[in-house]
Order: C-alpha cells, then structure tokens, then sequence
C-alpha cells in the first residue's frame, strides 16, 4: 500500500464521541502509506435542500464536504446507531455527496462502514442502511468489511482484539482495489 487517502465519516457529533475516538484511534495509528483524515465540519452542513444546491453552487460547508471525500481514494464511516437507523447527519452527508446524481463525491469509491454503540448489535442496522444509501449514491461498497462492535461490556479502545478488527477493517479497506 502507497499514498492511500481515507476520508473518515464520523456519524456523531459529540465531542466525547466513542465512534470520533474509534475514528482518532485509527488515524493516529494507521498502516504504513495509508493517511486517515477526518472529515470535519459535518454540524455546519445544512439539510440536503435541491434549492440551496443550484447554480450559484452548495454552501461553503457542503462544498468542504464533498471536496474533503473528493481528495480520499476511500471512505471509511465510523458511527453509532441511532433507534435502529444511521445517525440523521451521516445520513444528510451522504445526501449531499451523492449529488449532482451520477457524477457525486461517493461515485466510484470504494466504501466501508465500522463503529460501536452500546447495544447487542453494535449499529448493524445503521451499517447496513449507510452501506445501502451510499451504494446507491454511486461508491463502491466494500461488502466484507464489518466491524459492528457493542459496546455495553468495557472499553472496547483497551481491548487489543477489537482494536485489531477496526485497524484490519481500514487495512482491507486500504487494500481494497478500484477496479
């Protein structure tokens, strides 16, 4: 693996986020030749409104967005689950950067979705529906990367097993080829 750019979608705003310190954790120790950056600025991008993206083009936030996932060669959402479903600002994320239809940010890229919450499930339901909508956005869903981790029992960031499956999760997905 050389210069490969992974954008990383962070699904809650909190500060004290464990999927913002899941998403930390892989930036701070990723492969060799692989650099994660963290998309920043999600609080400030409006609802996915068809009026606010005309000709004049998106707002300043929304054009942040799509350039930071733009410039990555993969996406790597990191989320929790919210009452069965994906976080309503990972879900206007993937809004905004599945337009203009056909030709959005997500077009092409190969995609992959981790992260915990403190249910038995660990956020499958809003992995499945991030996977879902941003494969219809157009990216390329990498569909044997799964890390839906509970985090009902410990600290999942000491536990050096789990840690191992979310580091190989942006390792596969690194390695994952375009074509």
């Amino acid at each position: 693996m050389s210069d490969i750019r992974v954008a990383a979608i962070v699904g809650s705003l909190r500060a004290d986020s464990l999927n913002r310190k899941i998403a930390e954790a892989l930036r701070d120790q990723a492969p060799a030749g692989v650099t994660v950056d963290i998309v920043e600025g999600l609080a400030e991008v409006p609802f996915y409104n068809e009026d606010l993206d005309g000709e004049a083009g998106a707002p300043e936030a929304a054009a942040n967005l799509r350039a930071q996932v733009a410039d990555a060669d993969r996406v790597l959402v990191v989320t929790p689950e919210y009452n069965g479903t994906m976080p309503a600002v990972l879900n206007n994320a993937i809004d905004w950067l599945s337009r203009p239809y056909g030709a959005g940010a997500l077009v092409g890229k190969p995609f992959a979705v981790i992260g915990a919450t403190p249910t038995p499930y660990g956020g499958k339901w809003a992995h499945d529906d991030a996977r879902r909508s941003a494969g219809i956005a157009g990216a390329k869903v990498v569909a044997d990367i799964e890390v839906s981790q509970s985090a009902l029992e410990g600290d999942i960031l000491a536990d050096e097993q789990v840690l191992g499956r979310l580091k190989g999760a942006v390792e596969a997905l690194a390695a994952h080829s375009e074509a």
